[in-house]
C-alpha cells in the first residue's frame, strides 16, 4: 500500500472534521505517513483556502476527504420533536429556541468541489457514506487521484469495489467519530476491525486499509498481519499541537473518560461514536427524536457552545475511538514514527 499511496509508512491519518485543519495532514505526509484533509464541512472558497495552505506546507502525496450521503429532505415535525427533546437544556442555557437557525452543516461531494479537485490533483480522495454518483467518480479519477472510501462491513466492500474504489477501509466498529454506514442503517451488522478485516480483505481484489482502535505500533503490525495493506489511525492524533483539538476535548481524551465511549446519533443524526458525556447519558446515546444525518446538528449546537463556554464538555461530540491509549501529547511526526511496526 505505501507503494500504492506512494508514502513512505503504509500509516493513513484519518480525516477528522472539526478537530483539524491543513496543519495536521501536512504534517503526517511531511513525516511519510498520508495525511488528510475532512473537506465536508468546507465550503468552495474555504477548501481553497485550505488546498493552498496544504500545498504550501507539504509536497508529499494527501488525502482529500469527502461526504457522498444523500441529504434528506427536512421534516418540520421532526426538527420540532427534536427541539422539544432539548427544551430543558434551552431554559437551562438561558437559549431562546426561535434563535436557532436550521441547515445541513455536511454537504456532499458535487460538482463545485470536483472542481476543486480538478485543480489541485491531490494523490488520493477518499469518501464516507458510499461514492458519489459516476459522472463525479470519472472526475475524480481523470484529476489523476486514486479513489478511497469506507466499508463497515463486507456487503459494502464489494459494493465499493463495483462501483470504482481502489482501495477500501475497513472501518470497525471500535473507531472514533461517523459510521461510514450506509447500505443499511441496522447497526446489528456492524463489528470490530479484527473480525471485519479479514473478511474484507477475503472478499475483494484491491488494498484493504484497517481502521478502528489502532493507536500503536503493534495494532498496526497486527492489521498487516492479517492483510491489510495500510492502518488509518485517526483518535491518537488528537491531542497533537497541530490538531485542532478544543480543550474540553482534550481535557476528557486525557482523563478517564475516554475509557467509556458509545455510538450515539444526538450530535448530527448519524451513528458516531465519543465520548459519554452528560447529554447521551441523558437523551440517549442513540435518541429517535434525532433527525437524519445530519439534520440534528443545528438545534445542539448552542447547546455545544453554552456549555463550553464554562468549560463544558457536556453537550459537545467528544469524538474517541475505543482505544485511547495512544493518544500523547506530541508532535504529529513523533506520534506517526511510534505508529510504524
Amino acid at each position: 500500500m505505501k507503494d500504492f499511496l506512494d508514502t513512505e509508512f503504509p500509516i493513513i491519518q484519518a480525516p477528522m472534521a472539526g478537530v483539524q485543519d491543513h496543519r495536521l495532514a501536512a504534517a503526517v505526509s511531511n513525516a511519510g505517513g498520508l495525511g488528510s484533509l475532512p473537506c465536508a464541512m468546507l465550503g468552495p472558497e474555504a477548501l481553497r483556502s485550505e488546498l493552498e495552505a496544504l500545498r504550501a506546507a507539504t509536497d508529499r502525496p494527501f488525502n482529500l476527504n469527502f461526504f457522498a450521503h444523500t441529504p434528506p429532505a427536512p421534516d418540520a415535525d421532526y426538527e420540532q420533536r427534536w427541539r422539544q427533546a432539548l427544551a430543558p437544556y434551552y431554559q437551562e442555557f438561558g437559549i431562546d429556541p426561535d434563535s436557532i437557525g436550521s441547515g445541513p452543516g455536511r454537504m456532499p461531494f458535487n460538482e463545485e468541489a470536483a472542481a476543486v479537485v480538478d485543480e489541485f490533483r491531490p494523490a488520493v480522495v477518499s469518501f464516507h457514506f458510499g461514492l458519489p454518483e459516476p459522472a463525479l467518480i470519472e472526475r475524480v479519477r481523470n484529476a489523476g487521484a486514486k479513489i478511497l472510501s469506507t466499508a463497515t462491513t463486507v456487503e459494502e466492500a464489494l459494493w465499493l469495489e463495483q462501483h470504482g474504489a481502489d482501495a477500501i477501509i475497513a472501518q470497525g466498529l471500535e473507531a472514533g467519530g461517523h459510521r461510514g454506514i450506509f447500505l443499511t442503517r441496522d447497526m446489528t451488522t456492524q463489528m470490530g476491525t479484527f473480525a471485519l478485516l479479514p473478511q474484507v480483505v477475503a472478499a475483494v481484489k484491491v488494498p484493504v486499509i484497517a481502521a478502528g482502535g489502532i493507536a500503536d505500533a503493534q495494532g498496526v503490525k497486527a492489521a498487516l498481519d492479517l492483510g491489510a495493506s495500510a492502518a488509518q489511525v485517526g483518535t491518537a492524533f488528537l491531542l497533537c499541537p497541530e490538531a485542532t483539538t478544543k480543550p474540553v476535548h482534550r481535557q476528557a481524551l486525557q482523563s478517564s473518560q475516554a475509557r467509556h465511549t458509545a455510538i450515539t446519533n444526538l450530535f448530527s443524526g448519524g451513528p458516531a461514536r465519543g465520548i459519554v458525556n452528560r447529554v447521551m447519558q441523558e437523551l440517549g446515546p442513540v435518541s429517535p427524536e434525532a433527525p437524519a444525518f445530519p439534520l440534528a446538528t443545528s438545534a445542539i449546537a448552542p447547546l455545544r457552545a453554552a456549555a463550553e463556554k464554562t468549560g463544558s464538555g457536556e453537550f459537545s461530540p467528544l469524538w474517541c475511538g475505543q482505544n485511547a491509549s495512544g493518544c500523547r501529547e506530541v508532535s504529529a511526526a513523533e506520534l506517526l514514527a511510534g505508529l510504524v511496526p
